[in-house]
């Protein structure tokens, strides 16, 4: 397995996309909404991917809810965002155990959620309704909740954004956003819930600079900042980039993919599925080995069969709590 997430261009598996994840064998697959067409193209689809690398290859999605949702009626609820959902722990849980289910019915196995980033007065926009609380100790517990109905539907939870993207002051998709808070602070607030979920299989870095670590690099490729989320914070799971495309890094994909390896990075999350630029990431990447490839394999240990349930009376149960508080 190579170090690499990689996107496709459409709903379809085009013969050149094919042979190429044949030839680089990436850990794994990212889809968007450019993917999705009907249930069952959208399972073609992933079957496809997965006959391309030859094995059970995992196949994220970024499902959060609300403003961040692949999937959408009739493949799935239409989910509210993290913010506004109501019912404490049992509710979130049942969230993404329905989550799990529309995901897996689809070939979905990874889900890059959920957000464990804590609400603040810096926090930009892009990012604030998809926080569950301002409380570090009520997100820690929501995100908790979250990433064990995730991992009892057969589905992966990635938390992000390590190790915080909270007290950022940008959207790192378009700019590099800063965090300008004293590290005393930042322990009390933005790492609280990144230390409490430290055993979650996967997580994805942010393209954040954190001034009181490293005021030159962001997380994504700070070997400061990862060291200190492995040590410091105890963070034990496959560590993926966001997206390696994004606007927050400067350079070239094969410097940005370089910078990020060099870091601490376990694997590359390049999204768009453009050839060229999953050709430098490639020519980037190495196999997964050592430390990476043992947490490669933990990870996907973890991707374990659903659990039987009954999905209407869950959905039932779900509705009940979330009307009850809303």
């Amino acid at each position: 397995m190579t170090a690499a997430i990689f996107g496709c261009r459409g709903p379809s598996l085009t013969g050149s996309e094919a042979a190429f994840f044949r030839d680089v064998q990436p850990f794994g697959f990212i889809l968007f909404k450019r993917n999705v067409d009907d249930a069952d193209t959208l399972r073609r689809l992933t079957d496809d991917l997965r006959a391309a690398v030859g094995y059970d290859a995992p196949v994220f999605m970024d499902q959060e809810g609300g403003s961040v949702q692949r999937l959408r009626p009739p493949l799935a609820r239409d989910w509210p965002n993290a913010a506004d959902q109501s019912g404490g722990q049992r509710a979130v849980f049942l969230r993404h155990q329905l989550m799990a289910h529309e995901l897996r019915a689809v070939g979905v196995d990874g889900n890059c959620a959920p957000v464990v980033d804590v609400a603040g007065p810096l926090t930009h926009p892009f990012l604030k309704q998809r926080i569950w609380s301002k409380d570090p100790r009520r997100t820690a517990a929501l995100a908790r909740a979250a990433a064990k109905g995730l991992l009892s539907g057969g589905v992966l939870p990635v938390i992000k954004h390590l190790p915080g993207h909270g007290a950022a002051n940008a959207d790192s998709h378009a700019e590099l956003p800063r965090c300008p808070l004293p590290l005393h602070t930042l322990g009390l607030q933005d790492f609280v819930p990144v230390r409490a979920l430290y055993d979650v299989p996967l997580g994805m870095t942010a393209h954040v600079v954190y001034e009181a670590l490293d005021p030159d690099a962001p997380a994504t490729q700070s070997p400061i900042v990862i060291d200190y989320l492995r040590r410091r914070l105890g963070f034990e799971g496959l560590l993926m980039t966001d997206d390696i495309g994004m606007g927050a890094l400067d350079g070239s994909i094969a410097m940005r993919s370089r910078a990020a390896l060099a870091a601490g990075c376990d694997v590359i999350l390049h999204c768009s599925g453009e050839m060229s630029e999953m050709e430098e990431v490639a020519g980037q990447t190495g196999p997964l080995e050592g430390a990476a490839r043992t947490r490669a394999e933990a990870a996907l240990a973890a991707r374990v069969t659903a659990a039987e349930i009954d999905i209407a009376a869950v959905a039932a149960e779900f509705d009940a709590l979330s009307n009850a508080e809303a």
